[in-house]
């Protein structure tokens, strides 16, 4: 079953920041390539990445409290896992704002079963400096 077309148009709409250590972010798109900077943070040129949250599970939106401790089992879990993480933010049409983490170096497996646990209908993945993808778990 595929997600509705309204959700695949706003995710592949969306501006998928991360943070980056000196100020200010760099943007994914869904079918443009990774940004320079955000590659020199892969191991090898070829490594898969991905891009998550653990907020509003199946598109419910929870309160901010509850997204926010969801968001931190979801950083411990990476750290549990020796994963790296880079915080940053979705942003969306109207003012639709959501915490993020950009994952470098994790397998596409790790990261859809890392998603599922969190409740999530799709994440945003990519493999070295190749065009960055929505990939629907549903």
């Amino acid at each position: 079953m595929a997600l509705p077309e309204s959700i695949q148009r706003a995710w592949a709409e969306t501006d998928y920041r991360v943070r980056l250590p000196h100020g200010g972010y760099a943007s994914i798109w869904c079918g443009h390539p990774l940004p320079t900077v955000l590659l020199a943070w892969l191991q090898r040129a070829d490594d898969p990445w991905g891009y998550l949250t653990a907020w509003n599970p199946a598109g419910v939106r929870l309160p901010l409290a509850s997204n926010k401790v969801r968001q931190r089992r979801l950083r411990d879990e990476l750290r549990a896992n020796r994963q790296r993480y880079f915080g940053g933010i979705g942003v969306g049409a109207g003012n639709w704002r959501e915490p993020s983490l950009f994952v470098p170096g994790m397998t596409w497996a790790q990261l859809d079963a890392m998603a599922h646990r969190f409740g999530q209908l799709g994440v945003v993945r990519g493999k070295g400096s190749g065009p960055a993808e929505l990939h629907e778990l549903i």
